[in-house]
């Protein structure tokens, strides 16, 4: 059975850095459109980065509510995917959840429902 396991959420002053953590388990991450969801209280979950398969043009994705403060990166002999996440802010208060999805990743934003695989998540909570 597939497995996501995320790690690296914490608390940080406004302008800090943290950087997340998704561990994949029982399937290679580099097959895997991999994607970073968020959820705050009261919202609903949405998408804030993904990282295509590892095939010969890799495509990513970044928000435009966290362009130039988040990169997703992934590190295929530790079969983990990473969300950088700096100059964060307290809007980016949110449980951080990593997803995966075995079709087609491209450029676009997606939709909880768009992926089939889900970590427990990790909290990251920014205080001003």
């Amino acid at each position: 059975q597939r497995q996501l396991v995320e790690s690296g959420g914490g608390s940080v002053q406004a302008g800090g850095s943290l950087r997340l953590s998704c561990l994949a388990q029982r399937f290679s991450a580099s097959s895997a459109c991999m994607g970073w969801f968020r959820q705050a209280p009261g919202k609903e979950r949405e998408e804030v980065a993904h990282i295509s398969a590892e095939t010969s043009t890799v495509y990513t994705f970044i928000d435009d509510s966290v362009k130039g403060r988040f990169t997703i990166s992934r590190d295929n002999a530790k079969n983990t995917v990473y969300l950088q996440m700096n100059s964060l802010k307290p809007e980016d208060t949110a449980r951080y959840y990593c997803a995966a999805r075995f079709t087609w990743c491209g450029t676009g934003k997606w939709t909880i429902s768009d992926f089939r695989d889900w970590g427990q998540g990790t909290q990251v909570t920014v205080s001003s």
